[in-house]
């Protein structure tokens, strides 16, 4: 039995929302693998993945029937009990990761919120009041939250919400010098992305994150990376950390970890996690069993040699292709990232115009996103058919050559 729906259209979100996004004019209605058809019918194919959120694209088999099958059991019993599919996730986290312990939230503003909590309170705890520094990168973005937004080295984010929270500096990313020069025996923690995805798709260089580790050992200042962007597969690694081979001391997850489904996790040590005993932190809806049961079954799809090892397959396939679109139309000098994170860097001529590069390539039926007004980033399913890709890629050279003609 179906429900009959009052219609609606995008006019109504400009009577009804709060103005803090500026939606695209059509709304999608239905998705299924890495296409998505929006009111009228139109099918567009999907590079943007909800924002690097829909890693099995689209009405996934898996995450389907593990969204029912749970749906049909138990939703939610809050904290004051634990669940089984929460039981389920966090062991599988725990068996795939460097990680002992899990805190389930529901996005990556809150597992933000959580980590850099914890890393506070370890450092009180062990060291002392006086050891609260946070050193994070300039252009990086970690969540929206006061704390999260703060850390966060986007000003234009921050600005403009009163006081800000003491004891957090920014350094320019890929620097080592720089972190050396700002860590201090105040440092509790040094956050950084692997991969800085809102900043424009710029992988952090191997020796930068080992130098990273190795100043936060001599310091005794904890290394979190946040890989809500760049985890649970989106590097081609399950996290990118392996990528590196450079181990935190806490690590948050989301996006890509529910496939869609609204979860967040932070991942440390049980030396760390002691640190918030019952009652320290907390959540109500984190660890809720319809999440837990759709992020395990992601986990599983995504988990394998054959689908990691196709994510590196379809980065190769994607950068060739954006390579040849930038030489024949002077539109990219650069394309960068790690397996199915990929920015493409605009040309001078076309600085500050990623927007309507976005918008062409809609009206040509693809999606795509941006990372700042100078880049285009493509985030699609981590399952995405080579036919989609090239079939993506053909609308969005058509979209490229009508731009250049202009």
């Amino acid at each position: 039995m179906s429900v009959q729906h009052e219609p609606v259209q995008r006019a109504d979100f400009d009577q009804y929302m709060v103005p803090n996004y500026a939606p695209a004019a059509f709304i999608p209605v239905r998705g299924e693998g890495s296409r998505v058809w929006d009111q009228s019918g139109r099918e567009l194919i999907d590079f943007a993945g909800g924002i690097a959120v829909n890693s099995l694209g689209h009405a996934h088999p898996a995450l389907v029937q593990a969204l029912t099958e749970q749906a049909n059991r138990i939703w939610h019993v809050s904290n004051v009990f634990t669940n089984e599919p929460a039981l389920r996730l966090a062991r599988k986290l725990v068996e795939a990761t460097f990680a002992e312990r899990v805190f389930l939230a529901n996005s990556g503003a809150e597992a933000n919120e959580a980590a850099f909590k914890l890393a506070r309170r370890y450092a009180c705890d062990v060291h002392g009041p006086e050891k609260y520094e946070i050193i994070a990168a300039s252009n990086s973005f970690h969540g929206r939250t006061l704390f999260t937004v703060n850390v966060g080295g986007q000003p234009k984010y921050s600005d403009g919400f009163g006081p800000k929270i003491e004891g957090i500096t920014h350094v320019p990313f890929n620097d080592l010098e720089a972190l050396k020069a700002a860590i201090s025996d105040k440092t509790c923690a040094v956050v950084l992305e692997p991969v800085q995805g809102e900043g424009g798709v710029l992988p952090a260089d191997k020796a930068y994150l080992e130098g990273a580790r190795a100043l936060c050992d001599q310091h005794k200042a904890l290394l979190v990376f946040d890989e809500v962007q760049s985890g649970m597969g989106r590097s081609g690694e399950l996290f990118a950390y392996m990528h590196y081979g450079v181990v935190p001391d806490i690590l948050s997850s989301a996006k890509s970890l529910g496939g869609g489904f609204p979860i967040g996790a932070m991942l440390t040590t049980s030396e760390i996690a002691k640190h918030l005993s019952v009652g320290t932190h907390g959540t109500t809806y984190g660890g809720n069993p319809l999440a837990s049961a759709v992020a395990g079954a992601v986990l599983d799809v995504i988990n394998t040699p054959e689908v990691l090892s196709g994510i590196k397959a379809k980065h190769e396939r994607f950068k060739a292709r954006l390579l040849e679109l930038g030489a024949k139309y002077g539109i990219f000098t650069e394309v960068r990232g790690l397996g199915l994170l990929i920015g493409a860097q605009l040309a001078d001529a076309w600085k500050g115009k990623a927007k309507d590069v976005l918008n062409a390539a809609e009206k040509e039926a693809v999606m795509v996103l941006q990372a700042g007004p100078d880049v285009v980033r493509f985030a699609p399913s981590l399952v995405i058919p080579d036919a989609d890709i090239d079939e993506g890629l053909d609308r969005l050279e058509r979209a490229i050559a009508k731009l250049t003609q202009q």
